[in-house]
């Protein structure tokens, strides 16, 4: 008989750990794998059901379940390896760390590698390994925005719950229109894509007008229903129910996922509303259009006609959309939801609990070093 697993048992802070460095993007893959094992051997299964899991040998597999039994998350580090010892202690990296996270460079909003390398006197290739090791990216941001509507808990189980448990004889379409789509034609001839050489256009354009698509999603079939108008008032949106009410089935309730604006919500689209009590109206909470799947649709159509298109007229330009829509529609595929409304929820309050504790740690004046220390 061979030798019995070590068991492994965890303790709150050690899973979480644990579980950020297994999802981490910038988590290096050796780490990352061996989060997954310990996190594995933690709920019970054996070395073989790991193997098959993490995909690797039962050698590598008992090896890290006896690192961590014995030196806990420190035994998840490489052993120091041999050759010339570091120049650079913890303390340095830490310095840089709490530099790169809690200060600028004078005159710049971020730090480079080569200022960061000034600053505090190493080259630039060392500066990249302690970013690279800590996941640190001064030179990129991304945007957020997170919804203040005290009903958002509400409209988004509402809405989720259509997408996962749409009800039975009902027509659950997602509603909204892409505004002011520029009919744009470059100021000279596109240079078509040859081997060794990409697609190539002028930066400037000039400008023919602007078109607005009024477009509802079927989430079941994902086919689409769409026209074109001058202008995105009430006046327009109103005829475009008209439109979908036309294409859908009189004995089928109708369930409108739309956002909060305000052509939605004038006297006359609430008038028309109340005349067909088998229409239902969900709106999505504010600041949070992805939970409207139609704006799926406005990416993808952007992406694949709108963004390289060229126009000299916003007739061309409508007549390209209703293209697409129509190639779109003869081929529809729905896009599939996955994420409940407890997922979603979770991960809000996951993302609001980090970004507050980073704030009161910025504020008491700690830096934010993570405690896997960079290894030679």
């Amino acid at each position: 008989m061979g030798r019995a697993a070590v068991a492994i048992e965890l303790s709150l802070l050690e899973r979480q750990e644990l579980l950020s460095l297994a999802r981490a993007q910038k988590t290096g893959q050796a780490m990352a794998r061996r989060a997954r094992i310990v996190l594995a051997a933690a709920s019970g299964s054996d070395n073989k059901a790991i193997c098959l899991e993490v995909g690797v040998d039962a050698n590598t597999v008992g090896k890290w379940r006896r690192r961590f039994a014995a030196h806990r998350l420190d035994g998840l580090l490489d052993e120091p390896r041999p050759g010339t010892p570091r120049k650079i202690g913890d303390d340095e990296i830490a310095d840089t760390i709490r530099r790169t996270l809690e200060t600028r460079p004078p005159g710049a909003t971020h730090w480079s590698l080569r200022s960061m390398a000034k600053t505090v006197g190493y080259a630039p290739s060392t500066i990249h390994r302690i970013w690279r090791a800590f996941g640190l990216q001064p030179h990129r941001t991304e945007t957020f925005k997170l919804s203040n509507d005290p009903l958002f808990v509400e409209k988004v189980r509402d809405i989720v719950g259509l997408y996962l448990s749409p009800p039975e004889r009902a027509l659950v379409l997602c509603v909204d229109e892409k505004s002011q789509i520029q009919a744009l034609d470059r100021s000279q001839p596109l240079l078509p894509m040859r081997p060794g050489q990409v697609e190539r256009r002028t930066h400037d354009y000039t400008r023919h007008g602007t078109t607005s698509l009024f477009a509802a999603l079927d989430i079941a079939s994902g086919a689409v229903i769409g026209r074109c108008y001058p202008k995105h008032r009430s006046s327009e949106f109103r005829k475009f129910l008209d439109q979908i009410e036309a294409n859908v089935p009189d004995d089928l309730d109708v369930h409108l996922v739309m956002d909060n604006y305000a052509t939605h919500k004038t006297k006359p689209i609430r008038d028309w509303l109340a005349k067909r009590p088998h229409w239902h109206v969900h709106f999505t909470p504010t600041s949070a259009s992805w939970i409207n799947q139609v704006e799926r649709f406005f990416a993808l159509i952007t992406d694949k006609q709108i963004r390289r298109g060229v126009h000299q007229s916003t007739k061309q330009l409508e007549t390209d959309i209703r293209t697409f829509i129509d190639a779109h529609n003869a081929d529809p595929k729905p896009f599939r939801w996955t994420k409940s409304a407890d997922d979603i929820l979770a991960a809000i309050q996951r993302f609001c609990t980090r970004n507050n504790q980073i704030s009161r740690t910025s504020e008491s004046g700690h830096s934010h070093v993570r405690r896997f220390k960079l290894q030679a």
